[in-house]
């Protein structure tokens, strides 16, 4: 798996991913002709996934075959036509919100294309489907060109894997597992097609699309040795049309993946490579009507929990078929705005530092300042009189950001004592987690991982 330390140091690369490191928190954009349904992005078609089988076994239920149902997810871009669609409001909200780059579903399993590819027909802009007739049907072209209005990083998602694409599932085979559905070795002319189209694809997206920082390849299974894709030469080319591009082979490792992705989830403690956890806003990553929606409360919580690890937090949301995000996601990102204008600079350009979390605290570093994150217990609402934070030995000054109250501190043996000024104990700065910047701040050697803080409570 790829190290910063197995990088050159005054690389293009590393600088790119400092860079990317400093941002914290991204966008990433689910979307495709699977919102029509409301559907889980491309699953469905796969029998061997549970909801795969879940969806097949409706459909059987109603007398359709599963070719039947194939051709019906595929159809769906008969009806993908979002009149609504509107990036300027996405990467608005995103921006407010604090987010500092976006990564975008340019083309998912199924095959679907969201921008104008001259190598398939299946595609936003095909006359099959209704939305090429609106203004501006590149989709992928408006959202980038949105997003760099606020300065967003640019990340391409791409799927070395289609499902619709003959070369890969060839029409005369059984096509319900996600891999290849025919001998690649024996027929290695069909798959070196398949090897030159995905090629032409991710490149016609680096060279035509302004600048792209980030390249998130998924589908693990399409790799070498069952499914070479040649990620040499496609990184060769990648690099070649974007010097420091971020290259994700995602889950598969080596050089080529210069950040890991853990899914659904953070680390224990803060590894030793650079990574990004990917998660949810709701539960489905595509548009699901009627999903569940994390809360504010534990969208921040995992916000801080993931930068005090020293990674990035890529927060999905999934546009329904008219181009609208869900109002509880709008909901969401204005909540996270109001958290964001009072804590950002404990966010951004930090890095992890011992013990990380402890309790209900965490701890991040930038410079002289050390940032120590109170979080709010569910339903909190009012701080403490005082935090014990017993893993800090020696605070030269201490605030609490969003407050222009004096905060008294004291240093004992049983380390920092933060005495909350009685203006913000009833009247906090904000909701869900508070912030305190502690100039010159030593921590404690030794540290157990388990740490701990105390608190008095009015």
């Amino acid at each position: 798996m790829s190290n910063i330390s197995s990088i050159p140091p005054n690389s293009d690369l590393i600088k790119k991913l400092r860079w990317w490191q400093d941002l914290k928190f991204g966008l990433f954009i689910h979307w495709g002709i699977y919102s029509v349904w409301g559907a889980v992005e491309s699953w469905p078609i796969v029998d061997e996934e549970p909801y795969g089988r879940d969806s097949l076994e409706q459909w059987k239920q109603s007398g359709c075959d599963a070719e039947k149902f194939m051709q019906m997810y595929f159809d769906q871009n008969l009806q993908f036509d979002p009149k609504k669609f509107a990036p300027e409001r996405w990467a608005l909200a995103a921006r407010n919100a604090g987010m500092k780059y976006v990564v975008f579903t340019t083309r998912h399993h199924d095959g679907f294309c969201m921008y104008d590819s001259k190598y398939s027909d299946y595609r936003i802009t095909s006359d099959s489907c209704p939305f090429h007739s609106s203004h501006h049907p590149d989709i992928t072209k408006r959202v980038f060109d949105a997003f760099r209005k606020y300065d967003f990083g640019i990340g391409v998602y791409y799927s070395k894997a289609d499902w619709h694409h003959f070369d890969y599932w060839a029409p005369d085979k059984p096509r319900r597992s996600k891999y290849v559905n025919y001998d690649n070795n024996a027929q290695s002319d069909k798959w070196a097609r398949y090897q030159q189209y995905v090629y032409n694809q991710i490149e016609e997206l680096l060279t035509g699309y302004g600048r792209v920082d980030i390249l998130w390849l998924d589908s693990d299974w399409v790799s070498a040795p069952k499914e070479d894709i040649k990620m040499a030469r496609i990184a060769d080319m990648a690099r070649k049309a974007q010097p420091g591009i971020l290259i994700v082979d995602r889950n598969v490792g080596g050089k080529y993946e210069n950040y890991r992705t853990p899914e659904l989830k953070v680390p224990d403690y803060p590894p030793d490579y650079p990574w990004e956890t990917c998660m949810t806003m709701a539960q489905q990553w595509s548009y699901k009507p009627n999903d569940i929606y994390k809360s504010t409360r534990e969208l921040i919580h995992l916000l801080v929990n993931i930068v005090a690890k020293g990674g990035n937090l890529l927060l999905n949301i999934g546009p329904n078929a008219e181009g609208e995000f869900d109002k509880q996601a709008e909901n969401r990102l204005a909540d996270i705005s109001k958290w964001m204008k009072v804590n950002s600079s404990a966010i951004y350009l930090t890095r992890a530092v011992a013990p990380f979390k402890a309790g209900n605290l965490c701890v991040a570093a930038k410079g002289d300042l050390t940032y120590v994150f109170y979080l709010a217990e569910d339903g909190q609402e009012t701080m403490p009189e005082n935090i014990k934070v017993d893993f800090i030995e020696k605070a030269a000054q201490v605030r609490l950001l969003g407050s222009e109250s004096v905060v008294n501190h004291r240093c004992d043996q049983e380390g920092l004592t933060i005495d909350v000024p009685p203006k913000s104990i009833l009247n906090p700065p904000c909701k869900y987690a508070w912030v305190f910047e502690i100039v010159d701040a030593e921590i404690k050697l030794n540290l157990s991982r388990s740490g701990h803080c105390r608190q008095d409570k009015p």
